[in-house]
């Protein structure tokens, strides 16, 4: 049977990932979907240690995301969700040892990916989320208009030359935006300290 794009948007993430066990290509794009920004949360915050580029982050988050699908059996009742988040930190883990690997003896950095920690069980996403909530409202509150947007965008994963489209203003403008933000935000929170 062939399933309609209707049909996967209406089924569970259990359900999708058993559809695609079973060779529907359909259900498996569905669920990297819905989860592509969960995997792009996750890359932008070890991209924020400077480990490695947020695209490559995100990549390899994918590429996690994919085997989560396949590996996936939801014995005992097992939520996907749940199972999905370790397997992208875990490529995501993998990807930061082998660049670190890969650089020369004096450039490798210091910070073993293993010990990042952005927080596996629910009760911290929903702690990540908060924290991310309180963020925005200080981006609100010491940006410009055109400086939270674009930091935004940025925070969302969007390149320099999207935001540069999405907003009208030249790469340059872009750059210089998050330049002046981030000087701002790190202005206020020296100063909170």
């Amino acid at each position: 049977m062939r399933w309609s794009v209707q049909d996967y948007k209406n089924k569970s993430d259990e359900e999708l990932a058993a559809l695609a066990k079973r060779g529907e290509s359909g259900a498996a794009e569905e669920l990297m979907l819905r989860y592509k920004d969960v995997v792009r949360k996750i890359a932008r915050k070890f991209s924020f240690n400077l480990l490695a580029e947020a695209d490559d982050l995100v990549q390899e988050g994918m590429i996690g995301l994919y085997s989560a699908i396949g590996g996936f059996d939801g014995a005992g009742g097992r939520k996907f969700r749940n199972f999905v988040y370790p397997c992208v930190v875990r490529r995501i883990y993998s990807y930061l040892r082998f660049v670190n690997r890969k650089k020369p003896e004096g450039e490798r950095t210091e910070i073993d990916p293993e010990s990042l920690s952005v927080g596996e069980t629910p009760e911290e996403l929903l702690l990540v989320d908060e924290s991310e909530a309180e963020f925005r409202k200080r981006l609100m509150q010491e940006l410009s208009d055109f400086e939270f947007r674009v930091v935004s965008m940025y925070l969302e994963g969007m390149s320099y030359a999207r935001i540069s489209e999405a907003t009208g203003k030249t790469v340059k403008s872009i750059d210089n935006a998050l330049a002046r933000a981030k000087k701002k935000l790190q202005r206020a929170y020296s100063a909170a300290k």
